[in-house]
């Protein structure tokens, strides 16, 4: 790898951990960056899962103060676990032609979901209002389409994450955004697992982007816990569009 590439993937890596940590997506800046260096798709795509992991990691360091109780999580965790090897699987064993064009309608239906979350609580009910039982399916089942998104194709799955949670937690948005980078790490490091087993890595890209991830994470985190609630969903929701926008163009070209 010559210093160009290093260096585009060193400035990808910084950017993708502060959105990925901000609103979600960032594996939509190093993705298409291991495309620019040479990396086949599939080989990019499996590195790309490797190398974000750090910026979870960090997001979940920095946004650590408002993450709900370990009891709270406990129930997440193993179903974020089995969703992502699912994805992950499915990924190395599946033609990604399909999802592709699936995709981009899911990011955009997500985002939706988060621009009309109000009028969406009002047709499906407040989560305060559900019974006990219900509200906690209806959680796992979020998490568990998030986490198999995220084991198949992780860019935007944290804005899939927010709009999901945001709809059926009765939690602050920045309380979510900390619930998010949480699962985020979980689904990274288990697809770090399966990928570093079976998939294609190439650990050279995932050296550099890695620990610039780290950096853009932490730095992310932190200005989520002060932005207003209404700046957070506005960012949110107009970096969701766009993805969405950008991978509908890429499935149809």
């Amino acid at each position: 790898m010559d210093l160009p590439h290093a260096a585009l993937l060193l400035a990808a890596g910084l950017a993708a951990g502060t959105v990925n940590a901000v609103a979600g997506g960032g594996s939509l800046i190093t993705f298409p960056a291991m495309i620019a260096v040479g990396l086949p798709p599939v080989p990019a795509n499996v590195s790309n899962s490797v190398a974000v992991f750090p910026g979870y990691v960090a997001s979940v360091a920095g946004s650590w103060m408002d993450l709900p109780s370990r009891r709270v999580l406990a129930r997440l965790v193993p179903t974020t676990v089995l969703g992502t090897i699912a994805g992950a699987l499915l990924l190395l064993g599946t033609p990604a032609r399909a999802f592709e064009v699936v995709v981009p309608f899911l990011v955009l239906g997500a985002t939706a979901v988060l621009a009309f979350q109000d009028p969406l609580r009002r047709l499906v009910g407040h989560p305060r209002d559900l019974p006990p039982r219900r509200r906690t399916v209806t959680v796992q089942t979020m998490v568990a389409l998030g986490s198999v998104y995220g084991g198949y194709f992780g860019a935007a799955l944290g804005v899939m994450l927010v709009a999901g949670l945001a709809l059926v937690l009765d939690a602050t948005l920045a309380r979510v955004s900390a619930i998010k980078n949480l699962l985020s790490a979980v689904v990274g490091l288990t697809t770090l697992v399966v990928f570093a087993l079976f998939g294609p890595v190439n650990w050279a890209a995932v050296g550099v982007v890695a620990p610039a991830t780290l950096l853009g994470g932490y730095v992310g985190a932190r200005v989520v816990r002060r932005l207003p609630p209404v700046v957070l969903k506005t960012l949110i929701v107009v970096f969701g569009t766009a993805i969405g926008l950008h991978l509908l163009w890429r499935a149809l070209v």
